[in-house]
């Protein structure tokens, strides 16, 4: 049995495909159990684990060895941890810190709900504009909002700061 070695325990472990990608995030066990076997190999880690006649590496980042074939994923809805993640908790208007999610064009003005139309705002700016379209406040976005490509949309890179290379 490893134990953990100045290692938070219960950690997590970005998961990368054989040509570097981004694919999941595993558990840290998963992630030892998966360079025991040999299937991935450590980028990054953070300490030590240790057993009573080995030691290796804690993984938190590594890579496949052989390369996995990934179907085309569905686009995911934003949701406003996705958004948050996308926009790195900046308000698109302000530059501040975002807590919150704006519709560039409002709902009650036929915008959708779309990446395209979804950005991350502070609640003043958020408060400020309501229902407005930018040009009626003579504002303008800092940014283009788009779809995120791959794994990005489900990461948050702010959990794992060993991660933002990668993703």
């Amino acid at each position: 049995m490893l134990v953990a070695d100045e290692v938070r325990l219960g950690g997590r472990a970005l998961l990368l495909n054989a040509s570097l990608e981004p694919l999941c995030v595993v558990s840290r066990n998963r992630a030892v159990v998966l360079v025991l076997t040999g299937k991935a190999t450590v980028l990054e880690a953070s300490g030590v684990l240790r057993s009573e006649r080995s030691a290796m590496p804690a993984p938190v980042v590594l890579s496949l060895t052989r390369y996995v074939h990934v179907p085309v994923r569905r686009p995911l809805a934003p949701t406003r941890r996705s958004v948050l993640a996308r926009d790195n908790h900046r308000c698109a208007y302000c530059g501040g810190g975002a807590d919150t999610v704006d519709h560039v064009r409002p709902r009650s003005r036929g915008g959708a709900h779309e990446w395209a139309n979804v950005v991350a705002a502070c609640g003043r700016c958020n408060h400020r504009k309501a229902d407005h379209l930018l040009h009626e406040l003579g504002w303008e976005l800092r940014f283009t909002p788009r779809q995120p490509r791959g794994a990005m949309a489900v990461l948050d890179t702010r959990t794992e700061p060993a991660w933002s290379r990668w993703v």
